[in-house]
C-alpha cells in the first residue's frame, strides 16, 4: 500500500486533558538496572543519557534556539496535519506526522529546558494518554482494524515517542499507556502480520520494547521483540544480493526496499536486533550496509543518495531530508550498541554537512531533496530525481510531499542528546563534539562536565570535569580517525599523544574541577569522487564554492504559505562553472584556511567560522570555499582544473 493513498482520514472524539504538574526526575533516576530478570538482553556497549541531561552551549546552543524559535517550535500553530491531527483530538492526519513532530519537539523542549515548549508537549502527550482505549490503541487506530488495516508504522513510532517523554519526565500514567499498547501489538501481529511501512521498519519498534523490558523485564515483551523480527523486512538478505548496487533510474520505479528513509532508518536494524539475538553478524551489520552504500551511492557528507530512492552516486542526484534526521539517529543508536568510534566520525560528518544544508539558515524552511553539487533551487519539470516531483529542492513549507516537515525536527535536539553516554561500568563517554554540558550522578556522586569550543569550526576543545566529592570513575574521549597528531593534556600534566579512530581511556580519581585540553589537528583532504571530481575537506566538514543567492518567493497561492514559513527558488547571483588548481598531493600548498568568528547563525553564509582560500581554474582566480551545511548553493565536487591550460 503506497503511503500517499494510505492517509486517510479517521475521526477521534474529543478528550479532557490530563492536568497533573510535569515531573522532574534526577538524571539518574530511569537509568535501568541489570538485574537477574532483565538479562535476556545483550547490553550495549554505551547508554544513552535520560534526556535533558545534557544542554548545548556555545554555537549548539544558538544553533538549537534557532529551531524552537522557527517551525519546530510553531509547526502545531498553524499546519493542519499536527494543529488538527486526530492525535490531538482533530479531525486531519492520524498517522505518521504529529509522532513524527513529537518526536522532535520532546528532545528539542529538554535539550534546552524550554518550558514553554515542555508545557506545549505535555498537553499533546496528555492527550494521547487520556484517549487511549481500554483495548490498549490509541485514538487514530480504528475501532474496525480487521475490516480496515491499520499500517503500524504509526504505533511504533508513537510508542518511541512515549518512551522519549517518559525518561524526561518519568509519568508513570505515560509508561504505562505505552506497555499496554505494547501487549495491544503483540495479540495484533498474530492476526495482521506488519505490512508496508511497518514492515520495513519493523525495528523501530524494537526501541519501546527494549526500553520497557530494561524496566520490568517481563518475558512477553522479548516475545514481541520478537515477532517483529520475524515479520519484518530481510535488510541482510536484500543487501547480500545484486539489485542495491543499481540505481533508481530517472522517473524509474518506486520500491520499499530501496527507499532512502527506510534505508537511513534500517542502518539500525541489525544491531537493535543483536541485542535479543546476540548474533554477532547482526552487530555487524551496518559496517556491511555502509560498505555497499559508500561504494554504490555515496555522497561525500556521509550520507547517500535517494530522491526518493536510492539514486547512484552522481552528486546531482538528490538526499530527502528525512533520510539526514534519521541516519543521524541510527547513527547514534549505533554509537551506543557498539561502541565502534567510526560512527562518531561519521555522525558528525552528516550533522555537519548534509544536516544543515538542507534546512535554511532562520530554520523556517527546508528542502526535501538536497544535492551535494547543486547550483540552483527551483521549480523544474525536467528535474533529475528518481520518483521525486518537481518542487523537490525548493526551499519552503512542505517541497514536494510533508513528511519532512513534520520529521525534520529531531536531528539537532538527538544530536545534542547523544553527545555523552554511559558506559557499562558506570563512567561517562563523549563520543561526538560540540559545545555542551552535562549533569550526572556517576557511582552515587554527581558530576558536571563542560565542553568549551568551537569545533568543528576549531581544533581544540576545553572540558571541565566537576565533582563534589572525591570519585574514581572512567571517562572515554572519541578520538577521530582523521586526527593525525591528537593530542589531550588532563589537569596541566604532560601532553600525551592519542591514537586515532578510537576512544582514550582516562582512569582517575576525580576531584574539585579538573581541565583536560583536546587537540584534534585538521589537515585539508582532497579526495577523488564521482567522474573524478574532487572534494576538499577539513577534519569533519566539507567545504563548497561560496555563491551569491538570490530568493524569490513562489506557492504564495498555497495554503499555510505565509511568511516566514513561505516557500522560496534559490538561484546564484555569482558564477558557480569553476575547477580547482591544487596539489592533490600537498594540498596545503594549494589551499589556506581562515578562522573568523562563529556567527549568531552558525549555519548561515554570513555566520561561517572557517573559510578557504584556493585557485581555481577558468580564469585562475582565488576563490572563497566556506563549509558546505553553511552554503544553499554546494558545488562542492569539483572538476580538476587541467594545469597545462593556465
Amino acid at each position: 500500500m503506497e503511503r500517499r493513498t494510505f492517509l486517510t482520514h479517521l475521526s477521534l472524539g474529543a478528550t479532557a486533558l490530563a492536568a497533573a504538574p510535569l515531573a522532574r526526575p534526577t538524571h539518574a533516576a530511569h537509568h535501568p538496572a541489570r538485574s537477574p530478570a532483565t538479562r535476556g538482553l545483550a547490553e550495549p556497549a554505551f547508554r544513552p543519557l535520560p534526556l535533558g541531561a545534557i544542554q548545548p552551549a556555545g554555537w549548539l546552543q544558538r544553533q538549537v534556539r534557532l529551531q524552537a524559535e522557527g517551525l519546530s517550535g510553531h509547526l502545531d500553530e498553524f499546519w493542519p496535519d499536527v494543529s488538527q491531527s486526530q492525535w490531538f483530538g482533530g479531525r486531519a492526519e492520524g498517522w505518521e506526522r504529529a509522532p513524527y513532530w513529537l518526536d522532535g519537539v520532546i528532545p528539542l523542549a529538554w535539550v534546552l529546558d524550554d518550558a514553554n515548549l515542555k508545557a506545549k508537549v505535555k498537553r499533546y502527550v496528555d492527550h494521547i494518554v487520556a484517549a487511549q482505549r481500554p483495548d490498549g490503541w490509541y485514538a487514530p487506530y480504528p475501532a474496525d482494524a480487521s475490516a480496515r488495516p491499520y499500517d503500524l508504522w504509526a504505533i511504533l513510532l508513537a510508542n518511541k515517542v512515549l518512551a522519549q517523554y517518559h525518561e524526561a519526565t518519568g509519568d508513570d500514567a505515560v509508561f504505562q499507556a505505552m506497555r499496554r499498547n505494547l501487549e495491544a501489538t503483540l495479540a495484533a501481529l498474530d492476526r495482521t502480520p506488519l505490512f508496508g511501512w511497518g514492515r520495513f521498519r519493523w525495528f523501530e519498534g524494537l526501541i519501546p520494547v527494549y526500553y520497557a523490558y530494561d524496566r520490568t523485564g517481563e518475558p512477553w515483551l522479548l516475545e514481541l521483540a520478537g515477532k517483529l523480527r520475524a515479520q519484518g523486512f530481510d535488510y541482510d538478505g536484500f543487501y547480500a544480493g545484486s539489485d542495491i548496487s543499481s540505481p533508481t533510474p530517472r522517473r524509474g520505479l518506486w520500491t520499499w526496499e530501496k527507499h532512502v528513509v527506510n534505508t537511513a532508518m534500517a542502518l539500525k536494524a541489525g544491531a537493535l536486533a543483536w541485542r535479543l539475538s546476540r548474533r554477532e553478524a547482526d552487530r555487524q551489520s551496518a559496517a556491511r550496509m555502509f560498505k555497499v552504500l559508500d561504494r554504490y551511492h555515496g555522497q561525500v557528507h556521509g550520507l547517500f543518495t535517494g530522491d526518493e530512492c536510492l539514486s547512484g552516486r552522481s552528486p546531482t542526484q538528490g538526499t530527502e531530508l528525512c533520510a539526514v534526521v534519521e541516519a543521524m539517529y541510527s547513527l547514534e543508536w549505533l554509537l551506543a550498541l557498539t561502541g565502534d568510534a567510526a560512527y562518531g566520525d561519521r555522525l558528525e560528518r552528516v550533522a555537519f554537512n548534509a544536516l544543515p544544508a538542507t534546512l535554511a539558515p532562520d530554520m523556517w524552511s527546508h528542502q526535501y531533496d538536497q544535492q551535494v553539487n547543486q547550483v540552483q533551487c527551483t521549480i523544474n519539470p525536467d528535474h533529475m530525481w528518481s520518483t521525486n516531483g518537481p518542487e523537490s529542492n525548493l526551499f519552503g513549507l512542505e517541497p514536494n510531499y510533508g513528511c519532512c516537515t513534520a520529521n525534520l525536527h529531531q536531528g539537532w535536539p538527538k544530536f545534542v542528546a547523544h553527545l555523552w553516554m554511559r558506559t557499562p561500568d558506570d563512567g561517562l563517554a563523549l563520543v561526538a563534539y560540540a559545545p555542551s554540558t552535562v549533569r550526572s550522578v556517576v557511582r552515587g556522586q554527581p558530576v558536571h562536565a563542560t565542553v568549551d569550543t568551537d569545533y568543528p569550526f576549531r581544533e581544540s576543545l576545553r572540558l571541565e570535569v566537576a565533582v563534589e566529592a572525591p570519585v574514581r570513575f572512567p571517562l572515554l574521549l572519541r578520538v577521530p580517525a582523521w586526527a593525525d597528531g591528537a593530542r589531550l593534556r588532563v589537569a596541566q600534566g604532560r601532553e600525551r599523544p592519542l591514537r586515532p579512530g578510537r576512544f582514550h581511556r582516562i582512569e582517575r580519581q576525580w576531584t574539585g574541577t579538573t581541565v583536560l585540553e583536546l587537540h584534534f589537528p585538521m589537515s585539508a583532504n582532497i579526495t577523488r569522487r564521482y567522474n573524478q571530481a574532487v572534494a576538499l575537506e577539513r577534519g569533519p566538514l566539507v567545504y563548497a564554492l561560496k555563491l551569491g543567492e538570490t530568493w524569490t518567493r513562489v506557492n504564495a497561492d498555497k495554503p499555510h504559505r505565509e511568511l516566514p514559513h513561505a516557500d522560496f527558488e534559490v538561484r546564484p547571483s555569482t558564477p558557480w562553472n569553476y575547477g580547482l588548481l591544487v596539489d592533490e598531493a600537498r594540498p596545503e600548498n594549494s589551499v589556506r584556511f581562515e578562522a573568523r568568528p562563529v556567527g549568531e547563525r552558525p549555519f548561515s553564509p554570513e555566520g561561517a567560522g572557517m573559510v578557504a582560500q584556493v585557485r581555481s581554474g577558468g580564469g585562475c582566480r582565488t576563490g572563497s570555499c566556506s563549509t558546505a551545511g553553511r552554503r544553499r548553493f554546494r558545488p562542492s565536487p569539483r572538476p580538476a582544473a587541467n594545469r597545462s591550460r593556465n
